[in-house]
């Protein structure tokens, strides 16, 4: 049981930067980003050339893929979903733009790097023991970068004035502009940063579970998971779904096989939401 705990606790630790990063770009521009799970691939592989083509230390593969994958999120708002969003009064246009960038991206990784599976080796040795538990060395800086990570952003999002001014702007959009803040600026900051986590969870994992051309998909349906399970916009319904799901999978991973456990965690979502769609932390009215 501690081995599932342990398991569920990384777990936890790496989706929230996911679902945390998805949140981010929702709450500030009602968008749900469906190339997410995109992004996480990108980290993945920048990290995989810096490190493994190019023997670059490790550090600088994660400063890489946090600045690289960032600037693309930014690219993506300002070029793409800003002209959309100006020019289209349908939510659903946005949506459909977001589901295009995946596609095209995950195509482009395909024709650049096709469907092999790729990782770096271990960035330290050793296996700690807690209990009946094993943590290998490993896992365990990958979790305090997490960690790390996680408290910075929220205090960024919650003390910093860009950070008071992407909550504002989460808030009511027209107050927000009336009250002086550059909203345009704002906006590609906040989905610059959501990207930027996506791509540094995939930096991290990488030294754990590899990273491939085809993984975006499936990391986006997690990340949708979270979100609906804490509800859509909220920080801390974000972390909420993060650990529900990381402990969902290390549990039904010790019992199952990982279909099922996907089919018991898609169906208990699905009951869950009959109850309660707007999530746990979700307001009825949005």
């Amino acid at each position: 049981m501690t081995q599932i705990l342990v398991n569920g606790m990384l777990l936890s630790a790496n989706y929230a930067l996911i679902a945390l990063g998805i949140t981010l770009i929702f709450s500030i521009m009602n968008v749900l980003n469906f190339a997410h799970g995109q992004m996480f691939m990108i980290g993945g592989f920048v990290v995989y050339y810096a490190v493994v083509v190019w023997g670059l230390p490790f550090p600088l593969g994660l400063l890489g893929a946090l600045v690289i994958v960032g600037v693309i999120g930014m690219v993506l708002e300002s070029v793409f979903f800003r002209r959309v969003m100006k020019n289209s009064s349908r939510e659903e246009n946005t949506m459909l733009l977001a589901v295009g960038t995946a596609l095209l991206l995950e195509n482009v990784a395909l024709s650049l790097f096709g469907e092999k599976q790729r990782g770096i080796p271990p960035i330290i040795s050793g296996v700690y023991r807690f209990g009946d538990a094993f943590l290998p060395a490993n896992r365990l800086l990958v979790l305090g970068i997490s960690l790390a990570l996680i408290v910075l952003v929220l205090l960024f999002v919650n003390y910093s004035r860009t950070g008071r001014a992407m909550r504002a702007l989460a808030q009511d959009r027209t107050a927000t502009l009336l009250m002086g803040v550059d909203v345009p600026r704002i906006s590609t900051l906040g989905f610059g940063l959501g990207a930027a986590l996506a791509g540094i969870a995939g930096a991290l994992l990488i030294s754990i579970s590899g990273v491939n051309a085809g993984i975006g998909t499936a990391i986006s349906t997690k990340a949708f998971i979270m979100i609906m399970i804490g509800g859509a916009g909220v920080m801390s319904g974000a972390l909420l779904g993060a650990v529900t799901l990381g402990f969902a999978e290390a549990l039904g991973y010790a019992f199952f096989p990982g279909s099922v456990t996907y089919l018991i965690i898609f169906i208990g979502l699905i009951l869950f939401l009959l109850f309660r769609p707007q999530g746990i932390m979700g307001k009825p009215w949005g």
